[in-house]
C-alpha cells in the first residue's frame, strides 16, 4: 500500500495546487502558490546560480524553475501520504506548514487577506482529500475494519472485501486527480481570460513618428549566412525577467506616475501619451548577464516619448541623480538621471518594430535607455518614476550585490562560423554582430590563431546606439585554429581582460576553436 499512499499524496497536493488556481482567478495573478513561491525563489537565489541557469537555460530559466519545484513538490508530496494515517496525520500537519508558509508569501505579494486565501483554501481542500483517501488506503489494508455482509462466509468477506477497498482507494485517487485538473484548467482559463490583454494590443493604432525613420542603407545589413540580422525579430527577442506571470496590463487602467524629488508630481494616462510627439529611434538593447560571445542582446525599432521631455514636466530638484522605475510587477531600475536627460533617446516605449510593444517585453509601455545595460534601465510594465539619489533608493539588482550603474561595455560576438564545427578548407566568411553603445563602432579585429590582428568589414552604421555587423575573410587551412575578434571604439580596442559577468557585465574576446578538413 505504500506506493498508493504516495499516489494518494501526489494527488492531494495538485488538488491543493489546482484549487488554489481557481481562487487566485479571482483573487489576483500571482497570489497562486506556485507563482508566489516561485517568485520569492527567484528574488532569493543567489547571483551564482542565478547567472549558472541563465547561461544554462538561457529564456527557458522559467521553465526549469517550474519544472524542478514539481519534481520536489511530487517527492515530498508522496512522502507526506506515504507517512499519513488516519490515526496520525503527519502528512496532513506537512500540508498545512505548506499553507501557511504559501499564505504569508502570498499576503506579502499581493497584499492583506486576499492574497493569502489561494493557499489557505487550495491547503484546506487537499488535506480533507488527503484524509478521506488515507482512511480508504487503511480499511483496505486492514479488511477487518471493514463492515461484511452478514451472512458472507469468513473467506468470502476477506476476499471481497480486500478487492472492494482498492477499488474504493483507486476511485477516490482518480477522482481526485480530475478534480485537481478541472479546477487547475477552469483557474487558469478564467484568470487568463478576466486578465489577458491580447485582444486589446491587437486593435491599438499606434501614432505616427513626426519623422518616421528613414529606410536603413543598404549595406546596415550584410545578409551573410548565418548572420545575424542587423534588426531583431520580436519573436526573437532575448527575454530576461522576475516575472513568472507576464502582467497583463490594459491601456484603460495603465498611467505613468512621475514623483519624488521634483517640483510638481505628475500622473500621465494612455490618452495622455497620446497627445504628445512621439519619436522612433533604433537602439540595441544588452542584458548585463550576456556572457562572451553570447545572445541576451538584441536591436530593435522602438516608438515612444522622450524621457527628458516628460521628467522635464515634474522639474526634477537640482541635488537629484537618480531615476528609479517601477513596473507593475514590483520589480525597479535605478538610472542616472543625467542618462535620462542628456539629449540620447532614452524614451518611454510603447511600440516595437512596427507593432504595439508585445505583452512579454512590457505592454503597453517600457523604458528604453541606449548605453545602460536592462537591468538599471530597461523598466518593462512601467508604472512609476521616482526621481531620488542613488544615496537614498535602492534597486532591485543593487540591492542583491549588482553595480549601481551599468554602462554598456564595448563588446562583439562571432556567429559564423560556430564554436567546435568542422569546416571545409578554403576561403571561409567569419561574421559577427559588434557594439559600443553610446559611443559607437570604429572597427573589429580578427585574430587567427595568435597571429596579428587583421581589420574586418564593417556594415554601414546606422547611429551610434546600435550593432554594426562584421565580416572577416578567411582562406582556412586543414587542423584546429582558434579564432578570435575585438571591437575598437573612439578610446581604444576593447579590454582583453576575461571579467565574470557579474558585477557588471562580462568582458573579454570571444574565442572559438574549429576545425578545418
Amino acid at each position: 500500500m505504500a506506493f498508493l499512499r504516495a499516489v494518494a499524496g501526489i494527488v492531494a497536493a495538485a488538488l491543493v495546487l489546482g484549487v488554489a488556481e481557481l481562487v487566485a482567478a479571482f483573487a489576483g495573478a500571482g497570489s497562486a502558490p506556485a507563482y508566489a513561491l516561485g517568485a520569492t525563489v527567484v528574488d532569493h537565489t543567489p547571483d551564482g546560480v542565478r547567472e549558472w541557469a541563465i547561461s544554462t537555460f538561457g529564456t527557458s530559466d522559467k521553465a526549469v524553475l517550474f519544472v524542478c519545484m514539481g519534481v520536489v513538490a511530487v517527492v515530498v508530496a508522496g512522502v507526506a501520504g506515504i507517512f499519513e494515517r488516519t490515526s496520525r496525520p503527519a502528512g496532513s500537519v506537512a500540508f498545512a506548514v505548506f499553507g501557511v508558509v504559501a499564505a504569508v508569501i502570498g499576503a506579502g505579494r499581493i497584499g492583506g487577506l486576499v492574497g493569502a486565501l489561494p493557499a489557505l483554501i487550495g491547503t484546506a481542500a487537499g488535506i480533507l482529500a488527503l484524509r478521506a483517501l488515507t482512511r480508504r488506503i487503511d480499511a483496505a489494508s486492514d479488511p477487518l475494519r471493514s463492515e461484511p455482509e452478514a451472512d458472507a462466509s469468513p473467506s468470502h468477506t476477506d476476499g471481497s472485501t480486500a478487492g472492494s477497498g482498492r477499488r474504493r482507494v483507486l476511485g477516490g485517487i482518480v477522482a481526485t486527480g480530475v478534480l485537481a485538473i478541472g479546477a487547475g484548467l477552469a483557474g487558469r482559463l478564467l484568470g487568463g481570460a478576466r486578465r489577458d490583454v491580447t485582444a486589446e494590443r491587437a486593435t491599438v493604432e499606434l501614432p505616427r513618428a513626426a519623422t518616421p525613420l528613414p529606410d536603413l542603407p543598404p549595406d546596415a545589413d550584410l545578409r551573410v549566412p548565418g548572420l545575424t540580422s542587423y534588426i531583431t525579430p520580436n519573436s526573437d527577442f532575448y527575454r530576461i525577467d522576475t516575472a513568472l506571470i507576464v502582467p497583463q496590463v490594459s491601456t484603460d487602467s495603465w498611467s505613468l506616475r512621475i514623483h519624488g524629488m521634483v517640483e510638481q508630481e505628475i500622473t500621465l494616462t494612455w490618452d495622455d501619451l497620446l497627445r504628445q510627439t512621439p519619436v522612433e529611434r533604433v537602439v540595441t538593447l544588452a542584458c548585463v548577464s550576456n556572457p562572451i560571445n553570447g545572445d541576451l542582446i538584441g536591436n530593435a525599432r522602438w516608438l515612444g516619448y522622450r524621457l527628458d521631455e516628460l521628467l522635464a514636466r515634474a522639474r526634477p530638484l537640482p541635488d537629484a541623480d537618480m531615476v528609479l522605475s517601477h513596473s507593475k510587477d514590483g520589480w525597479t531600475a535605478g538610472s542616472p538621471l543625467s542618462a535620462l536627460t542628456d539629449g540620447r533617446d532614452a524614451m518611454l516605449a510603447i511600440g516595437m518594430n512596427g507593432e504595439p510593444l508585445p505583452i512579454q517585453h512590457g505592454y503597453p509601455a517600457r523604458l528604453v535607455v541606449p548605453g545602460l545595460y536592462g537591468y538599471v534601465s530597461a523598466t518593462k510594465w512601467v508604472t512609476e518614476l521616482e526621481v531620488t539619489r542613488f544615496d537614498k533608493a535602492t534597486a532591485y539588482w543593487t540591492r542583491r550585490g549588482w553595480s549601481a550603474q551599468g554602462p554598456i561595455k564595448t563588446g562583439t560576438r562571432i556567429d559564423t562560423p560556430r564554436a567546435r564545427g568542422r569546416i571545409p578548407q578554403g576561403r571561409t566568411v567569419i561574421a559577427g554582430v559588434a557594439w559600443a553603445q553610446h559611443r559607437g563602432v570604429t572597427g573589429v579585429e580578427v585574430q587567427i590563431d595568435n597571429g596579428d590582428w587583421r581589420p574586418a568589414r564593417l556594415s554601414t552604421e546606422v547611429t551610434i546606439d546600435t550593432w554594426r555587423q562584421w565580416t572577416f575573410d578567411w582562406d582556412a587551412t586543414p587542423g584546429q585554429h582558434t579564432l578570435r575578434a575585438r571591437t575598437l571604439d573612439p578610446t581604444g580596442p576593447q579590454t582583453a581582460v576575461s571579467q565574470d559577468v557579474v558585477p557588471d557585465g562580462a568582458t573579454g574576446y570571444p574565442t572559438l576553436t574549429i576545425q578545418v578538413q
